[in-house]
């Protein structure tokens, strides 16, 4: 199953589907598969779909920063199953009109589809399962850390829990295919939100980082039923190699919005749905 045990993807894209515990004790959990498999749906399925606009400020080791700004739109198949995402990026100029569209399949045998649309050069260009753990569009976030990696993939080991947190020990079962060695991330208690991700090298060394930096509680229509989702709304990723960061803040969020299955198809790639320009 794809989880933002990888996102990361609360950190990259904060939705998630259930309100939090109006108990102010943390819930009671011990089971590793039960504690991951719930943070893999508040990190990644809130509602039926969802919209929010992005801005995000990439800072080199020199302090140098360049900004981007987009909208992203998500939908799911069903809760814990297949989603699609749509990236449709605004400002600056030299970006504006790209876009970057997943399919992604919970089928660990079935790699997702992601789909870059280059309008300078009216490019359609298919992101290989290979390039997953490159830069997206140039920042210290991956292509992996927005389409998220599978459950399967890693083996889990709870290794400390704490008043406030769970602390997942995540090592790839083939470490050929990827940089780091392990991962280590902290859930916390009352929400199951994704909250520091630990990425560590062969050395063992700390090399990447991503953190929550502020969460709200937003509210949204479900149904006849108004519902509180706690929802990261800032959070940045550091790469301690490079010294180099990237700030992501996310506004108008909104969630059950009735998108329709053919926003995410490849006509729309280079032809934006209304939904991604405003």
């Amino acid at each position: 199953m794809k989880t933002l045990l990888a996102f990361t993807i609360v950190f990259v894209f904060p939705w998630v589907l259930f309100a939090a515990d109006d108990s102010n004790q943390p819930q009671k959990i011990a089971d590793v598969e039960t504690i991951i498999n719930k943070a893999n749906v508040m990190a990644y399925y809130q509602g039926t779909d969802g919209k929010a606009k992005v801005t995000m400020t990439i800072t080199d080791k020199k302090g140098l920063t360049r900004n981007r700004e987009f909208i992203i739109l998500r939908k799911d198949d069903k809760d814990g199953g297949d989603q699609k995402y749509y990236v449709y990026f605004q400002r600056p100029a030299d970006v504006r009109g790209m876009v970057f569209m997943v399919h992604k399949y919970v089928a660990l045998e079935k790699d997702d589809d992601r789909w870059l649309y280059l309008p300078g050069l009216d490019l359609v260009k298919r992101i290989a399962a290979s390039d997953k753990r490159t830069s997206f569009v140039g920042s210290d976030f991956l292509y992996e850390d927005v389409s998220g990696r599978s459950l399967a993939e890693d083996a889990h080991e709870l290794i400390e829990t704490t008043d406030e947190y769970y602390v997942i020990k995540n090592v790839p079962k083939k470490p050929d295919t990827v940089e780091f060695a392990y991962y280590n991330v902290s859930i916390g208690r009352q929400t199951f939100l994704p909250m520091k991700m630990e990425f560590y090298d062969k050395n063992n060394k700390l090399y990447r980082t991503i953190e929550s930096k502020k969460v709200e509680m937003l509210e949204a229509k479900q149904g006849e039923e108004i519902v509180k989702y706690p929802t990261v709304v800032q959070s940045v990723v550091s790469d301690l190699t490079t010294g180099g960061k990237t700030e992501m803040e996310f506004s108008d969020i909104k969630y059950n919005t009735d998108l329709k299955d053919d926003l995410f198809t490849e006509r729309y790639l280079r032809r934006p749905p209304r939904e991604a320009i405003r």
